[in-house]
């Protein structure tokens, strides 16, 4: 999207650079990574970036103010994961945009979807930091937004540690140990100090929660939630906690979140940058029959609450559609699929770039956003586990000029 820095990173890349980068990224995230890293970065101009940010968060600000959006959306939680106390607002914010291509040439960023809850934050900090290094890259590129290293982590700390000492906050995931994402959380380990805990290894007494630190049972004061709940029901896990009770304990990244700021928001945006979208149990009623186009390609159907892309359905028949049943249906999108423009040169030829945006949104602050996630793809899936076997695809960093 710069083409000078494109055809100057193109020209020198060799894989020797990129082996040396993944190299250091497994020493820095303490791991293996098993996820495809992208040979390349990808190079953004500050007013493009500023742009989705702006987007971003007139969405978010846009659901926050609607109560009867926040009512609907509340009741899509399942009882037995409703947790108490909803914060006044989410405390990560993810946007993911692709491009489309305008009559006139220009790039204009299209909605993907948007979830309350955390991403790689330490992971992309880490991965950007690596491209900069490894390929020696111009020293103006930021691969933050608005902040510098210090200024991230700090924020970082603010948002998930808050007041607390380190030993009383944790990352708390379904199995960590096996997740594609460990290498994130080793980061967080190190630069907060805090320990990823297994959901089903935390203790409950009373109103109070607990794990093992080093052998000394440690009173948990806040969670850096990264547990999803498709994931614990896909896997029959059973937190060691009551996650209904009336805890003491605060969240970073209220788990209740994740529902209501979720696929389930696209039908209620209103805003230029989001497709068509509404729910499968309108459109088989008959509503919303003008909003998509006469072609099936152009169609996608979403189930609500699935993570990476899980379920996700290109052209769907009409068979396939009935065969959803009734009291389901609501769990659905219908959505026009935007035809993203190819943007990245690479030697395997153009390639699309899907770009998330990463807010962060402390107890007492404001929604601020700090950092991007990448994906790139030459199919019809933008997630790291579609673009496996092919080359210059998969999870990448922003880098970003001006």
């Amino acid at each position: 999207m710069i083409p000078s820095l494109r055809q100057d990173f193109n020209a020198r890349f060799t894989y020797d650079k990129y082996r040396r980068m993944r190299a250091e990224l497994d020493r820095h995230t303490r791991t293996a990574i098993d996820i495809r890293v992208a040979e390349t970065p990808v190079f953004l101009p500050a007013a493009m970036v500023a742009e989705m940010v702006d987007a971003g968060a007139a969405m978010t600000h846009q659901l926050l103010s609607d109560t009867e959006y926040l009512r609907m959306a509340e009741e899509t939680i399942p009882p037995a994961f409703r947790v108490a106390h909803t914060d006044a607002h989410p405390n990560f914010m993810t946007v993911d945009f692709g491009l489309v291509r305008e009559s006139d040439g220009t790039l204009t960023p299209r909605l993907v979807e948007l979830q309350a809850f955390p991403s790689v934050y330490g992971y992309q900090a880490a991965l950007g930091e690596a491209y900069l290094r490894a390929f020696q890259l111009d020293t103006q590129l930021s691969r933050f937004i608005g902040v510098d290293e210090d200024q991230y982590w700090e924020a970082m700390r603010q948002v998930i540690v808050g007041n607390h000492a380190p030993e009383n906050v944790i990352l708390m995931e379904v199995t960590p140990d096996q997740q594609k994402t460990l290498p994130d959380f080793r980061v967080h380990e190190d630069r907060l100090d805090i320990r990823t805990i297994d959901i089903t290894q935390v203790r409950q007494r009373g109103t109070k929660l607990f794990y093992n630190r080093d052998g000394v049972e440690t009173p948990i004061e806040r969670i850096y939630n990264r547990a999803i709940v498709d994931e614990m029901l896909r896997k029959n896990i059973q937190p060691g906690f009551d996650l209904t009770a009336d805890l003491d304990v605060e969240w970073a990244g209220h788990p209740n979140w994740y529902f209501m700021i979720s696929k389930f928001s696209l039908p209620f945006l209103r805003h230029p940058s989001v497709p068509p979208s509404f729910f499968l149990d309108e459109w088989m009623r008959g509503e919303h029959r003008e909003r998509l186009p006469a072609d099936r390609a152009d169609w996608i159907l979403k189930p609500l609450f699935s993570f990476a892309g899980k379920g996700i359905e290109f052209a769907p028949s009409d068979e396939l559609l009935h065969s959803i049943p009734t009291d389901q249906r609501r769990n659905y999108l219908l959505q026009q699929r935007m035809d993203f423009a190819s943007t990245v040169e690479t030697p395997y030829g153009p390639t699309q770039a899907e770009i998330r945006i990463l807010y962060v949104w402390p107890d007492d602050g404001d929604l601020r956003a700090i950092n991007t996630l990448v994906r790139l793809g030459r199919g019809k899936m933008m997630g790291v586990d579609h673009n496996r076997d092919q080359l210059w695809v998969g999870g990448s960093a922003g880098l970003i000029l001006g």
